[in-house]
């Protein structure tokens, strides 16, 4: 339990290098992380050397007598371990050793690797095994003492002398270790699936994706995916929660009446892209609704509001649910207002729940703008010809559908609707519209980083 485990393969300038004397990479990770356990891998050489004067136990033995601590070792002999430069079979031999050791690790449990002792192909087979993603381990380089590399110098070899002047003795000896971030292939593989899920604005899949890391990997850009994925949702507390921590973002609509409607714009933008026709169709309704009632306020100087009242809707379990909104008889009596209602319709006024319909009766009567009133009744006319169908009937919506049902295709329909934002009193800015892209560049930007 707890234990820290060494696996090191023994080079060249291990345990202490002769050329200034200071530790190698073996010894000096047992400086600096104190494991419990070391397992040493020594090719034919290296056996050779140890025979000589069990250098290697010697001087993590005296090192762990200087540490007050004990330390563990099993030695892993390749005594016909000749062509130490064949990577394939190191990667084989690693790959079976390290995944013995990781089963007989308990919770708790930690795996260092040493990735600065032994031959080139020693060092690939570990950093492979690494980049796989095998293994729970983490991968310790040792930077050289003159930041260059090392000679290998074995000849009148003094193991007792070498340890006695080691300069990494001393109190305040300079730590070389460093961790090695190295993505692993299925890191990389997830981070790609994530990166093309944000592309086409699938930020549920991509957060799916994501969990499925560590937090080490996503720190950088979990949070930021989770707040698009709020924002596609409409949640705009959680978002707002979020930028209030960051510099780099803001919502085009920041606050105001018209916020909530123009993120749904954005929404309805991004059903569209994702050609997701069928709710691209349905969705258009709510939003008309709360833009022809923003361009009555701003064009028609009429606030609905005037001429409604708010009835709570109640469940089947009698408890309330959401409030709605219906003309109210009293408030509408003698008004301009129902007077072209009821001209518009030819009949006494049912009053009921505000539609669309309703307020394009009201713009077409009081507004005096031709190119508005033209607009209304294209989107009244497509919302009459398709809306329904969309919303009541099991029937594939395709690009085709729409545009033989309603004259006109899906972007043209968006960009009538985005034309109708110009007469709100939102005052958007040039480019508001490609909100959604600049948060996915920043996704992207996160990631990369």
């Amino acid at each position: 339990m707890n234990q820290v485990i060494l696996f090191s393969p023994v080079g060249g300038t291990d345990p202490i290098a002769m050329a200034n004397c200071q530790d190698g990479s073996l010894l000096h990770i047992c400086r600096v992380y104190r494991p419990s356990k070391v397992i040493l891998y020594m090719s034919k050489e290296i056996l050779e050397n140890q025979a000589k004067d069990d250098r290697y136990r010697y001087c993590l033995n005296q090192l762990a007598k200087k540490q007050n601590r004990k330390m563990e070792y099993e030695i892993i002999e390749r005594a016909d371990l000749r062509n130490v430069q064949e990577y394939d079979y190191f990667y084989q031999d690693f790959r079976e050793i390290i995944s013995r050791v990781c089963e007989s690790m308990e919770d708790g449990d930690s795996l260092l690797l040493n990735v600065s002792s032994g031959t080139p192909a020693m060092k690939s087979g570990l950093l492979v095994l690494q980049t796989l993603g095998e293994f729970p381990c983490k991968m310790i380089q040792v930077s050289t003492p003159a930041k260059g590399m090392n000679e290998h110098v074995h000849k009148d070899y003094d193991v007792y002398a070498l340890w006695q002047h080691n300069k990494d003795n001393k109190e305040g000896f300079e730590n070389r270790c460093h961790e090695v971030s190295c993505p692993t292939l299925t890191v990389i593989k997830r981070e790609e699936i994530i990166k093309k899920h944000i592309s086409v604005y699938d930020y549920q899949a991509a957060m799916l994706v994501a969990q499925t890391l560590l937090a080490e990997h996503t720190e950088k850009y979990f949070e930021l995916l989770r707040m698009a994925e709020a924002r596609l949702l409409l949640d705009l507390a959680f978002v707002d929660k979020v930028l209030r921590k960051r510099k780099d973002f803001r919502l085009p609509v920041a606050a105001g009446g018209g916020r909530v409607g123009f993120e749904y714009a954005l929404i309805l933008e991004v059903k569209l892209k994702r050609r997701e026709y069928a709710d691209f169709i349905r969705a258009i309704t709510p939003l008309f609704v709360d833009l022809l009632e923003l361009v009555l306020k701003k064009q028609c100087k009429i606030n609905i509001d005037d001429f409604t009242a708010i009835q709570k809707k109640w469940g089947k379990e009698k408890r309330p649910g959401q409030n709605i909104r219906k003309w109210d008889k009293n408030k509408l009596y003698g008004t301009q207002v129902l007077a072209e209602l009821q001209k518009g319709y030819g009949m006494p006024f049912k009053y009921g729940y505000i539609s669309s319909d309703h307020l394009r009766i009201l713009i077409e009567a009081f507004s005096e703008d031709t190119q508005l009133k033209v607009l209304v009744k294209e989107l009244r006319q497509v919302e009459e010809n398709i809306r329904n169908l969309a919303a009541h009937q099991i029937v594939s919506i395709t690009e085709k559908t729409i545009r033989e049902l309603t004259g006109f295709t899906g972007k043209q329909i968006m960009d009538k609707i985005k034309a109708m934002f110009s007469y709100t009193d939102m005052n958007l800015q040039k480019g508001c519209w490609k909100s959604y892209d600049e948060m996915n560049q920043l996704l992207l930007k996160s990631m990369e980083k």
